[in-house]
């Protein structure tokens, strides 16, 4: 691995702050950037940037610090600040297809394992053979666990399957770049959903009633920002943070010693970061707190969104591909068969692409970035990425235990 240019987070990060805000200034000229934003949405240009630093070596996210930072601090910030005015009743008012279309997603991973493994296998058979701890069956089992649930679930589908760590980087490296690669897909649809939704015949009307009763909203209670608006957003936001933290620092270990809960989700840290948090925005919505949406607490959210996505594109390195290609062409073919499902039972039920992005990434992604992409549509639709991500972790080692079961018997 050579070592990047630039190597101190602080000037990454000054960086990549640069290009948020070189993005967003360069939007705002209009004229011939209105037709160059119009082609590639500015949430793409914030993700693809940074990637393509990573890619050639201008910066790396292999040693640094960002997105433990960006994942602990700035995701449940947002959280709390986008869910604090948000419509509950709303939310679950969105209807059942936001379950099918994750469920499909679910399926697509562990049909889309054992077909891609199939289809190599004609192939080249050397490439998805392998014997004892070196199958390679084993090592995309971790990959199931990851793309179903997270990066827990990975881990345990590596300690129950006993893949040979020596090899486990190759599945960490096809897990990143080929997850990354769809997202910048759903961040190119995000931006402009609604050719993908006149294709899909999507009935939108829910989700433009969510967006219109929030917009509606944020107009009503829209005043002048001042300094104790903003000090009062902050310790709103950092302070629903900090006891985020304190809550995960407690409860994880009330199941560390029960055999059948340790090694779920519930024990898991960062799963109860993102759940107390999304649980303080939502019951801050019930009280006078909501009335900070004027005052810009979702444009504040938005921000740290967007600084999520320039983080998540560090992690991408498409040149990665050329280490193990073949390898990386059966991520891609597990990849497309689950895009290719959900596109199909989109179709036949009508579902908006909003569903079909925040589906996947809600199992793909997680909740590290199901809400990012499902604010990309609308701030006020991050709670929906959540709520399915905490699905995702629910599910992942169940599923991962299935796809990898297909998965040997076609190996």
């Amino acid at each position: 691995m050579t070592t990047p240019l630039i190597t101190n987070d602080a000037v990454v990060f000054g960086l990549l702050v640069s290009v948020l805000g070189l993005a967003f200034y360069t939007k705002s000229l209009g004229g011939k950037w209105d037709k160059f934003y119009t082609f590639i949405p500015v949430i793409l240009v914030c993700y693809l940037v940074p990637s393509l630093m990573n890619s050639f070596g201008l910066i790396s996210s292999a040693e640094s610090n960002l997105w433990t930072i960006a994942k602990n601090y700035f995701l449940p910030a947002a959280l709390v600040l986008m869910t604090l005015s948000i419509d509950l009743k709303a939310v679950i008012g969105l209807g059942p297809k936001a379950l099918i279309m994750f469920g499909t997603a679910v399926v697509g991973i562990i049909l889309g394992g054992p077909i891609a493994i199939l289809i190599m296998s004609l192939f080249s058979p050397e490439t998805v053979g392998g014997e004892g701890i070196n199958a390679v069956w084993r090592g995309f089992a971790t990959l199931a666990g990851s793309w179903i649930g997270g990066g827990a679930n990975q881990i345990a589908m590596l300690d129950v399957y006993g893949y040979n760590p020596e090899r486990f980087a190759a599945m960490v490296a096809i897990d990143i770049v080929v997850a990354n690669i769809w997202m910048a897909f759903l961040l190119y649809g995000a931006g402009n959903p609604a050719p993908i939704d006149k294709w899909l015949k999507a009935d939108t009307s829910s989700i433009e009633h969510l967006k219109t009763k929030m917009s509606t909203y944020t107009a009503e209670t829209e005043r002048v920002t001042n300094f104790t608006d903003l000090a009062v957003i902050f310790a709103i936001a950092f302070g629903a943070v900090g006891i985020s933290h304190l809550v995960a620092d407690f409860v994880p270990s009330l199941f560390a010693d029960n055999e059948l809960l340790k090694d779920s989700i519930l024990s898991s840290t960062f799963f109860w970061i993102v759940v107390t948090a999304t649980t303080i925005g939502l019951l801050l919505s019930f009280t006078r707190a909501r009335q900070y949406e004027g005052a810009g607490a979702s444009k504040l959210g938005s921000v740290f969104i967007f600084l999520l996505v320039t983080i998540i594109g560090t992690k991408m390195n498409i040149l990665q591909i050329a280490d193990a290609p073949l390898l990386f062409l059966v991520g891609i073919i597990w990849m497309l068969f689950h895009v290719v499902l959900l596109l199909l039972v989109a179709k036949i039920i009508r579902a908006p692409f909003f569903f079909v992005a925040v589906g996947s990434k809600a199992s793909i992604g997680g909740a590290a970035s199901a809400p990012v992409v499902a604010a990309a549509f609308h701030p006020s639709l991050a709670p929906v990425g959540v709520l399915l991500a905490v699905l995702g972790y629910a599910l992942g080692t169940y599923g991962a235990i299935l796809c990898a079961t297909l998965m040997q018997m076609v190996s």
